[in-house]
């Protein structure tokens, strides 16, 4: 039983790569994306209802999201390029950039790569995962849009608690949680 939740991960790589190879939002694109969107949520989620999770589990999820999330902006970006309003970019490298500085801080600060699971984090997450369902239709840029708000407050959070925290902990799941952990 403890090792379905990295089969689990496992076949979100080997989705992530299978996208490559599928046509920009074809119905198969959409089939093998979401197959690999709900691996995302199950892998932890089993791990963590069976209690085997594992810090072999947490690298191997952190490459499937990696592999995943990468694919997803080299087949996705051609159509948001084309269909977004230019100014949007600058939200979008404003995250960026805020990520950036966060990994640098708690790098610097902890001496480590420190990627926290926020509540805010998993919601930006869910709402950029959505973004290819949502992007064709009339109300996709205004969706792009709060996405990226979303993900401007998110990333400052994100970078608040590594400033803010003596100590590191990957159990911080919100700013409020601060003192808490």
């Amino acid at each position: 039983m403890k090792f379905i939740p990295n089969l689990i991960t496992s076949l979100r790589i080997i989705g992530a790569i299978g996208l490559i190879f599928t046509e920009q939002l074809s119905p198969l694109f959409f089939v093998i994306y979401t197959l690999a969107g709900l691996s995302d949520a199950l892998d932890g989620w089993i791990a963590r209802s069976t209690h085997t999770t594992s810090k072999a589990g947490a690298v191997l999820d952190s490459i499937a999201d990696l592999l995943f999330y990468a694919v997803m902006v080299l087949k996705i970006f051609p159509t948001l390029w084309e269909v977004l309003p230019r100014v949007i970019w600058f939200g979008v490298l404003f995250v960026l950039l805020l990520r950036i500085v966060s990994y640098l801080v708690a790098g610097i600060k902890f001496r480590k790569f420190a990627a926290l699971h926020t509540y805010m984090n998993k919601v930006t997450g869910m709402l950029v995962f959505l973004i290819p369902y949502m992007i064709l239709l009339p109300v996709g840029t205004a969706y792009c849009w709060f996405s990226c708000g979303v993900g401007i407050l998110a990333s400052v959070e994100e970078l608040l608690i590594h400033i803010l925290r003596k100590e590191y902990s990957g159990e911080v799941k919100t700013i409020g949680m601060i003192r808490k952990v």
